[in-house]
């Protein structure tokens, strides 16, 4: 019997080509703004490495583990925690395709948290020194790289301040959905790929608060949910909801 050949999951980067860049590269924009094709920057291709599949469940690292690559998420959902000292896990966030896991490790040379596949993941992995040696010859590179450790940094405000469950939820999801969106994807259609209980434990609710709170927007008509498919339906309410937290 032949083997199935593998299968990439859905809201997968497209390669690209020879001259193009993966469609939700998160690096393609600070090369191409110096002039960088993908033919032309094969000190960067070689810093690259494609991996995966991780399944469901698989760690990609582990906490205090000596921090030396960065991975962009290709295809699924990475989700990061710590446990604390009473055993409990604690979500620490949910990484995309295009997004970059593994920043949070350059300070003090070893990964602060978990990194665990939430479904099926593929994964671009970059050599950190030699691309902070690469960084330092292209400034818009560098530029790129602090951008994306500030948007770490902002995803913080969900967490902080005395805001309600709703404010929270629709923070989260619209959130989601402009994160999407900037990478090409749909900004209404949203496939939650973690469950009710991670989506609590992230936004420090109890996993109960937050299916009522789903209930309670869906009966308003503000989005529909089926299994972990979620519309949107009302985009702008939703906005006005998250507001206090997102600021715009």
């Amino acid at each position: 019997m032949s083997a199935i050949p593998f299968q990439l999951p859905p809201q997968v980067a497209d390669d690209g080509d020879a001259l193009n860049f993966c469609s939700t590269c998160a690096f393609s924009q600070a090369c191409l703004s110096q002039g960088y094709d993908k033919s032309a920057l094969q000190e960067l291709h070689v810093l690259v490495e494609h991996i995966g599949p991780f399944h469901e469940g698989d760690t990609i690292f582990h906490e205090g583990e000596e921090f030396k690559a960065i991975a962009a998420v290709r295809a699924g959902t990475v989700k990061t925690s710590v446990i604390d000292s009473n055993g409990d896990e604690q979500v620490l966030g949910f990484f995309l395709p295009g997004e970059i896991i593994g920043l949070n490790g350059i300070h003090q040379n070893k990964y602060p948290c978990n990194a665990v596949a939430v479904d099926t993941v593929m994964l671009c992995r970059f050599s950190f020194p030699k691309m902070a040696l690469l960084a330092a010859k292209m400034p818009d590179l560098q530029a790129q790289l602090f951008r994306l450790l500030s948007q770490d940094i902002n995803k913080a405000a969900l967490l902080a301040g005395d805001y309600s469950a709703e404010q929270r939820i629709a923070a989260f999801l619209i959130s989601l959905s402009r994160r999407f969106a900037a990478r090409g994807f749909s900004s209404t259609q949203l496939l939650l790929a973690m469950t009710r209980t991670d989506m609590a434990n992230y936004l420090r609710l109890a996993p109960e608060t937050v299916s009522r709170v789903l209930r309670r927007m869906q009966d308003a008509g503000l989005i529909g949910v089926e299994r972990r498919e979620l519309t949107l339906r009302n985009y702008d309410a939703l906005v006005q909801l998250a507001h206090p937290i997102l600021r715009n």
